[in-house]
């Protein structure tokens, strides 16, 4: 992370297309592009700092599903100079090695860092990894945000709070697509917790969502780390280089 509160433009992946899930639903999938490459491409163009991609179908199954879309938008990011962050079903040092040899800048790895910890210090030791920490009702949910797994944020982000760890991306399921804004209670309260940098995501409806995001601190000034943004963009609720714009040297 390089210390800025970086804005993520999310690149969500169900059978090749570019979509957005309602509160995590799989059956209220709503389509934006049946060309995720080129909706990259936009994303870089408007200057995108990073881009978040998540392999839905993957996230289900654990089966990489989307390669070719995923290389696709590699392909157009690396050309821009924008690194990715792929996350979705990314459970085996096999599937992790597959997307960083495809040109990923960072994993992200959710129900693997449930079920099978010691591959996120294994792959944290050499690459750039992130967890995800997708939780409905302050609890983890795993496997697609399909099943719950008993755990709290809190606890799974303490659990990798020294193993080397490039952030946390932390989704509230039942604000994710909702435009309802984000849960800024329990992003401060993580934040206050650990170390390890946050980022946002599920629930931005305005530019005035993000603009408070990237103003939250706790005591000793640190705040967090960026925001992954999906449907109020997808939706025109406002434009990327406004909220780069606005957020730009709010944190430093």
């Amino acid at each position: 992370m390089t210390g800025t509160f970086e804005i993520f433009p999310a690149i969500d992946l169900l059978g090749g297309r570019c979509v957005r899930l309602y509160q995590g639903d799989y059956a209220q999938a709503t389509t934006y592009s049946d060309d995720p490459a080129a909706q990259a491409a936009v994303f870089c163009a408007e200057g995108a700092s990073w881009l978040h991609v998540v392999d839905l179908d993957a996230a289900r199954s654990g089966l990489p599903t989307n390669v070719e879309a995923i290389a696709a938008i590699s392909r157009v990011a690396t050309e821009a100079g924008v690194p990715v962050q792929v996350g979705g079903g990314v459970r085996t040092t096999k599937a992790a090695e597959a997307l960083f040899d495809l040109g990923v800048r960072r994993v992200v790895l959710g129900t693997a860092a449930l079920e099978t910890p010691e591959l996120v210090t294994e792959l944290a030791a050499n690459h750039a990894v992130a967890v995800g920490l997708d939780a409905r009702a302050g609890e983890v949910a795993v496997r697609g945000w399909v099943e719950g797994s008993g755990r709290t944020v809190a606890e799974m982000a303490r659990q990798f709070a020294d193993v080397g760890v490039d952030a946390l991306v932390v989704t509230d399921i039942g604000r994710d697509g909702t435009l309802e804004g984000p849960d800024l209670d329990g992003l401060t309260d993580l934040l206050a917790a650990v170390d390890i940098p946050l980022l946002a995501s599920g629930g931005v409806a305005t530019l005035g969502d993000v603009v408070t995001l990237a103003g939250v601190r706790r005591p000793d000034g640190k705040g967090l780390a960026g925001v992954v943004i999906g449907r109020a963009l997808y939706e025109g609720a406002f434009r990327l280089p406004d909220v780069i714009a606005a957020t730009r040297g709010d944190v430093k």
